[in-house]
């Protein structure tokens, strides 16, 4: 399987017909998308992960309405689950399931690759959240952690994800996140945006700068 760009993302004609693999070129991450939003309605997408030895994967945080499980393939990976220090390493077979408003995060700990699948119900908005952060960090907009330079595309990008981050009040960081969230709808920077999503989520994009 090939490493695509962010071109190729935005355009269906070129787009292979086998899994896409997208190279995050700046923390080295590799992810296929297995079963995509698109095919399910925005119900259900599965993708695989690849970390690289010491990646630092994601931080603390939960979802209001998304639940995935976790499932690895290869390696071990390691996961916060119910509150901060709780760890438990994941090896080759083993699953967890993680409720909506469980907090949990993940990484890879140990100096091999680990590779995991998540599956996500519902699905839509964490997809174009994972696709704009690798799309994103194609482009060279990202700083060394990975993360959004743009506030406004980060703010985005979170209310699409449906990720809470711990560690900030929650009723600040809505306030925050949606404040800056709507200045972005405003501004129309969702457009930057699109070309990392399908062609069926350009719609989606407009009507939700409408709202």
């Amino acid at each position: 399987m090939k490493s695509i760009s962010a071109q190729t993302l935005s355009n269906p004609a070129i787009a292979p017909a086998s899994p896409e693999v997208i190279l995050n070129p700046v923390t080295g991450d590799r992810m296929t998308i297995l079963h995509s939003s698109e095919t399910s309605g925005g119900t259900y997408a599965k993708f695989r992960f690849d970390l690289p030895p010491g990646a630092s994967g994601s931080p603390l945080h939960y979802h209001t309405r998304m639940s995935e499980t976790f499932t690895v393939l290869a390696g071990s990976l390691e996961m916060e689950v119910g509150r901060k220090g709780n760890r438990r390493t994941l090896q080759v077979g083993d699953s967890l399931h993680v409720p909506p408003g469980m907090h949990h995060s993940f990484r890879n700990a140990s100096g091999e690759w680990v590779t995991f699948t998540s599956e996500n119900r519902p699905s839509e908005g964490f997809e174009r959240f994972i696709r704009g952060m690798f799309g994103l960090a194609i482009d060279g907009k990202v700083n060394h952690e990975g993360m959004p330079t743009n506030l406004l595309h980060l703010a985005l990008l979170l209310k699409h994800g449906d990720i809470v981050l711990v560690g900030v009040p929650s009723t600040v960081q809505r306030l925050l996140v949606g404040t800056l969230a709507r200045l972005a709808r405003l501004l129309r920077t969702e457009r930057s945006l699109l070309k990392y999503w399908n062609v069926g989520d350009r719609n989606a994009g407009d009507q939700s700068r409408a709202q």
